[in-house]
């Protein structure tokens, strides 16, 4: 067996395997004489069929299965003693291959094109800058908490004339026929100019109104229709709503009995206490907001300031072949950016992760426990994480087992992501910039 390396540049390469008859020959013989052994064939006795018979039956197959065999672990074992990094897989001739006379050939000849890891450097220090958005929490921003907070947890009655803030029950029809006997229409879903339609409207009046021009939201539309927002999104012409009920939310006192349904029987005592809370609450939401964008936009500069080359034509044509027809060449172009974005991340955060492997890594039981802490989350939002108890551990085996392993790959992933990025931070300049909530989704909004 001979197998020869090909570098054509940084990230393009070829390999050749060839194979001669006494290579593959012994491997072949002992299958036939396996298959002989076990061959239960009509007018033979088990074990005496001649070895020329199963040649003649099966010779082929056996010597295809056992080249291919060859091939591929000789494959694997080249590029892992060569320590070649590689992109996807390696692609076969696929032109050569059809060429092959497996009847009449005794030397073969094969060869694979390879997309290579291009040699690159991460620069991390105190230059590498970052800017981290801090939302202050306004006075706006806490009335409207506050508004939600009392209304949230007021009392609702039926009234016979609606308001702006009231919410209109009845059912729902079109001109086509389509009926939806019960449904609740906030009247703050609509848009502003809409909003007219429905205030000043009685128990047994019929409203007719434009759904598209009314609810621009997916998500408003999805709510009343009761359907997915992709559904929703493409509901257009008139409905008419017949209203049956008109209810009116009574906003809650701001007192002790507030404070012990938002956070807990005797957690805050006073109203001052209450708007600290509140506020405290508020800002550890931004936070994590803000955590996620400075992540967006850390992972973006990494991408951006390491320059390295990939081997585009080989990754598109990999993405085709590994896909089987699943993909077309077309949707390919389009997302291939987005591909090598995420692509060149990998790369790198695996190349951090590697040189520091003192600082960033990431055990079993590390993995093991971020489950559980969120099988309980997920648990504790249903009321239901008392149930846990002692099966907590049985809950995120199973979890980490399901979809063939690929859960556990998730989950390890999304901690050394966590990680790595974490300790990039700590190598690098962050710059804190003082934004309102609007000055931030303009900022979220941005890419």
């Amino acid at each position: 067996m001979d197998i020869t390396l090909n570098k054509k540049d940084n990230t393009n390469a070829s390999i050749k395997i060839i194979l001669n008859e006494a290579d593959y020959q012994p491997n072949v013989e002992q299958k036939i004489k396996e298959y002989r052994k076990n061959a239960n064939i009509k007018g033979f006795r088990p074990g005496k069929v001649p070895a020329s018979y199963i040649k003649k039956l099966y010779g082929k197959s056996i010597l295809v299965e056992e080249i291919n065999s060859m091939l591929s672990k000789s494959l694997t074992d080249y590029i892992k003693e060569n320590d070649l990094k590689i992109l996807g897989e390696p692609i076969p001739n696929q032109e050569d291959a059809a060429k092959i006379d497996w009847d009449n050939q005794k030397d073969f000849e094969f060869e694979y094109t390879l997309g290579l890891v291009d040699e690159f450097d991460i620069k991390l220090d105190d230059k590498f800058k970052v800017e981290k958005y801090v939302i202050e929490v306004t006075d706006k921003v806490m009335k409207e908490t506050m508004d939600n907070l009392t209304k949230q947890h007021g009392e609702t009655e039926s009234v016979e004339e609606s308001k702006a803030e009231d919410s209109l029950e009845g059912k729902l029809s079109t001109d086509d026929g389509e009926v939806q006997e019960k449904v609740v229409l906030p009247i703050e879903d609509a848009e502003k100019k809409a909003q007219k339609q429905f205030v000043g409207v009685k128990k047994g009046d019929e409203v007719k109104f434009d759904i598209a021009k009314t609810f621009k939201s997916a998500e408003a539309k999805s709510r009343l229709l009761g359907q997915n927002e992709t559904d929703a999104e493409a509901a257009s012409g008139e409905y008419i709503l017949t209203v049956s009920d008109i209810k009116r939310t009574k906003p809650a006192e701001i007192n002790q009995e507030l404070f012990d349904k938002v956070f807990g029987e005797g957690a805050v005592k006073t109203r001052e206490e209450f708007d600290q809370k509140v506020k405290e609450t508020i800002s550890e939401n931004y936070d994590r907001e803000t955590e996620n964008l400075l992540n967006r936009d850390l992972v973006d500069s990494l991408v951006e300031k390491t320059k390295f080359e990939l081997p585009d034509e080989f990754l598109k044509n990999w993405l085709l072949l590994s896909n089987e027809g699943k993909i077309t060449q077309e949707q390919i172009d389009k997302e291939y950016d987005l591909y090598t974005k995420d692509l060149r991340f990998n790369l790198i955060k695996n190349k951090i992760a590697e040189a520091n492997q003192e600082n960033i890594k990431v055990e079993h039981t590390d993995v093991m426990d971020y489950t559980k802490k969120m099988i309980a989350e997920q648990f504790g939002a249903y009321g239901m994480a008392d149930q846990l108890g002692e099966n907590m551990d049985s809950f995120a085996q199973n979890y980490l087992q399901g979809e063939n392993g690929e859960n556990y790959r998730k989950v390890y992933e999304e901690m050394l992501n966590k990680r790595v990025l974490d300790f990039i931070k700590d190598k690098i300049t962050i710059k804190e910039k003082k934004v309102d909530l609007d000055g931030f989704k303009k900022a979220v909004d941005k890419n």
